[in-house]
């Protein structure tokens, strides 16, 4: 495989960044995995951030953004994911709370509806049980998923015995 020059490598990440919105990890991984020294990449990634073709901010609002409206995920696994692409605390608690409460909880409530209708259980405890730990594995808090689903089921006895 024949080595890129620095002025390639440039172009294509600059081309690569243009397509959608990138952080600094992901650029990091696919010039290192294009053989880049770790002196190129630092020196293609300060020109690509001086540049705004990545800006991190951009990057965390956008991220967020999709994450709840597309994937449906919650606050928490939106969080833990950008923690794992080091996105720095701030940014990221930023972002988060420009989620409109909103439409927040209508995504949350549109999923549990949604999932109640195949969900199956022993009982009615069983299956309050089960969408809400489907609703934490999404990544929505308990105390996001406790009332909604309370009004589902059109009671509160279920929750109590969580406590």
């Amino acid at each position: 495989m024949k080595k890129k020059s620095e002025a390639e490598l440039l172009h294509r990440m600059a081309a690569y960044c243009s397509t959608a919105e990138r952080c600094v990890q992901e650029i990091e991984k696919k010039l290192t995995s294009s053989g880049a020294t770790p002196e190129i990449t630092e020196r293609i990634i300060s020109r690509l951030v001086k540049e705004k073709f990545i800006d991190e901010t951009r990057f965390t609002r956008s991220f967020v953004h999709d994450k709840l409206r597309y994937n449906k995920w919650g606050k928490i696994k939106i969080g833990y994911e950008l923690r794992e692409k080091n996105i720095p605390a701030s940014l990221t608690a930023e972002a988060l709370e420009q989620i409109d409460a909103e439409e927040y909880r209508s995504i949350l409530l549109d999923l549990l509806k949604n999932k109640k209708k195949t969900t199956k259980g022993k009982d009615e405890r069983d299956r309050f049980n089960k969408l809400l730990r489907f609703a934490l594995g999404k990544g929505f808090e308990s105390k996001d998923s406790l009332p909604l689903l309370k009004q589902l089921f059109n009671t509160g006895d279920y929750a109590d015995d969580l406590e």
